[in-house]
């Protein structure tokens, strides 16, 4: 069940609103308020009586709801990317995409989950041993607006089916989306208050993540964001994990086909729009190829076209929001003005809607802000680098560890690049992606904790160690 909101919320007063904006049009469609300040504590402690059925539960059924939960997403495939497009303007097709993704990370878990969550025997000399994975409670989770399903699903899929409930504060941006989910959820079966979708003010996240009901909270976001409740969840002593942003570099070796090479750099980049934590950021590309490289990528770049974003024709959707847009923007132009060269692109098309032209920057220099700052859509800088030495230590000069793309046609060589670079992945011959059995996190400031895969299974279960030794037998009764 949604928690309750209340528009009078005095303590959000002047905020802005949840509201779907379409990106596209400009136009405000439809705005939510936000839940009330004194209906936090209620919220919480309904979240936290629902968890202590569902964790009594089989696992086997909490996965098969989940499981439930999957195939509804799909039959909902053309409402949720719809949403998602309208919402933050992703390209209709790469929404269908991420609807998806979503519901095969759920199918992951539901199939999967109770075989992870099999209690594992120690050996020890004498008696048992054995540890035990167990739900810890009530869960916030702070979800971005860039995947609002994906993202959302990688936390909810393992927790749901380890027993867990979920607290859901998903971006401003995509409340109906946010609304979508939580009832895919309920109409699979998930109990009311198992899984809550929380309109919740930014002000407010302190006093859930400090309710002792709740037992931690996970974030994906910026920077500043992941530092804030990394902050709250240290001073309430909670457990957190955080996925934050990445300036991934995508490091070319050698090539023996440019095409290729450059087709993958371009797909790196492009993706969403350019508006992914593990899109290619930072293009690394020895001298030998350097100018062919850079040539292939400008003709690449000229063939997106912006337009409306539901339109199967479009290749290249608006950012989420025109501030986002903005953005960009001056950080390219704080660029320019420096001195870098832009070899396509640079400006804002004359149309409406939160466009940024496809752009590549070259001499870039550490005192411009794209240099160090991680450009969040279509923008594209490029490095020349003279030897493998030079690409790796340029690669690690960023306070950044999320993704990375090593490619050569040497695979041995790419592994031992791999082995040297700073970053929670690497990936080898193609883009940094994602899938259900890969694990997704980072290193440095791009955040802690893994999700996905096994390992997202364990970051908020309780692994209980039961130690067991024999019973000692009775003394025998003395005699007289």
């Amino acid at each position: 069940m949604t928690a309750t909101q209340n528009p009078t919320n005095q303590q959000t007063a002047g905020a802005r609103p949840y509201a779907t904006v379409n990106p596209y049009t400009g136009e405000t469609e439809k705005e939510f308020p936000f839940l009330e300040t004194g209906q936090i504590d209620g919220v919480v402690e309904r979240a936290h009586a629902a968890f202590l059925e569902w964790r009594r539960r089989p696992v086997e059924e909490r996965a098969q709801i989940v499981g439930r939960a999957a195939e509804l997403m799909l039959e909902r495939k053309d409402e949720f990317a719809a949403l998602v497009t309208r919402e933050m303007g992703k390209r209709i097709q790469e929404a269908e995409g991420e609807v998806m993704l979503a519901a095969s990370i759920l199918d992951y878990y539901a199939k999967n989950g109770p075989r992870f969550l099999e209690p594992r025997q120690i050996e020890v000399r004498q008696g048992e041993a054995v540890v035990e994975n167990e739900p810890v409670g009530v869960i916030l989770a702070i979800e971005p607006w860039n995947y609002p399903l994906y993202q959302v699903v990688r936390v909810a899929g393992p927790n749901l089916v380890l027993g867990n409930a979920i607290l859901l504060k998903h971006a401003e941006l995509n409340p109906q989306t946010a609304l979508a989910i939580e009832k895919c959820f309920l109409d699979a079966g998930v109990p009311e208050g198992v899984y809550t979708n929380v309109f919740l003010a930014i002000p407010d996240a302190e006093q859930v993540i400090a309710h002792p009901l709740v037992q931690g909270v996970t974030l994906t976001g910026s920077e500043r964001a992941g530092s804030s409740v990394a902050s709250l969840a240290g001073k309430h002593l909670k457990k957190s994990v955080l996925e934050l942003g990445g300036s991934d570099p995508f490091i070319v070796l050698d090539t023996e086909d440019l095409g290729r090479t450059v087709k993958a750099a371009t797909m790196g980049r492009m993706q969403n729009s350019g508006q992914a934590c593990i899109a290619a950021k930072r293009l690394i590309v020895p001298e030998d190829i350097y100018e062919p490289f850079v040539e292939g990528l400008k003709q690449a770049f000229a063939t997106f076209s912006p337009g409306d974003p539901s339109d199967p024709s479009t290749s290249l959707a608006p950012l989420s929001s025109e501030q986002a847009a903005k953005d960009l923007h001056a950080q390219i132009q704080d660029a320019v003005d420096k001195g870098a060269t832009v070899v396509t692109g640079g400006g804002r098309p004359d149309l409406p809607g939160a466009f940024v032209e496809p752009t590549i920057l070259t001499d870039v220099t550490p005192e411009m802000r794209a240099y160090s700052e991680e450009l969040f859509g279509p923008a594209a800088v490029v490095y020349k680098v003279a030897n493998e030495e030079e690409a790796i230590e340029l690669a690690n000069a960023t306070t950044y560890g999320l993704g990375a793309a090593v490619f050569s046609s040497d695979l041995d060589r790419a592994r031992s690049v791999a082995d040297r670079i700073d970053a929670g992945m690497v990936f080898v011959n193609q883009p940094t992606g994602s899938s259900p059995e890969l694990p997704f996190g980072g290193v440095k400031r791009s955040g802690y904790g893994r999700e996905l895969s096994e390992l997202g299974m364990f970051e908020f279960a309780n692994r209980k160690l039961t130690r067991v030794m024999p019973a000692k037998k009775a003394d025998k009764p003395q005699a007289g």
